[in-house]
């Protein structure tokens, strides 16, 4: 990480791990990386917010989602560093990551309820995967972070 990035701190976030009636998650491909990457409803929390609320409030500006049950929060966080080419340009350049605290929860509406076309629009399209899968779609600097979320569930559903 260059000299200039090496204080900056971590941006407090949360994660939305959605599964469906099938135990499938959601998982969404950015506007701003249209390649084949995909991940789950996640940003940041404002001052003073609950992270629940925050992790509600994030998943219905994303995905206008908002029938569903918490099912656990995760007990531990996780954090990720920016890569080099994304430091100084995402958040910015205030922040070098995030730190996160992810929700397990089960969407429990019906598919119309899913609009990406929000307020200030964040996706592209989304998919129902397999959990196994999560770990094969992400971009690389959030590898470790849904390794880590994979197992969590897996503990939780089976």
């Amino acid at each position: 990480m260059e000299e200039r990035y090496k204080n900056l701190p971590l941006r407090s976030g949360v994660g939305i791990i959605l599964l469906n009636r099938d135990n499938k998650v959601f998982v969404a491909k950015r506007i701003d990386n249209p390649k084949n990457f995909w991940q789950m409803p996640q940003g940041g929390v404002d001052n003073n917010e609950d992270l629940l609320t925050a992790a509600l409030r994030e998943l219905k500006e994303e995905t206008s989602i908002e029938s569903v049950e918490l099912i656990q929060e995760i007990d531990e966080t996780t954090t990720y560093e920016l890569p080099k080419n994304l430091l100084g340009i995402i958040w910015k350049g205030k922040y070098k990551g995030q730190i996160q605290k992810w929700f397990l929860m089960r969407f429990n509406g019906k598919e119309s309820e899913i609009n990406l076309r929000t307020k200030h629009p964040e996706f592209l399209e989304y998919k129902w995967i397999e959990l196994d899968k999560i770990t094969d779609v992400v971009v690389k600097f959030k590898l470790d972070v849904y390794e880590i979320i994979k197992k969590k569930v897996k503990n939780i559903i089976n």
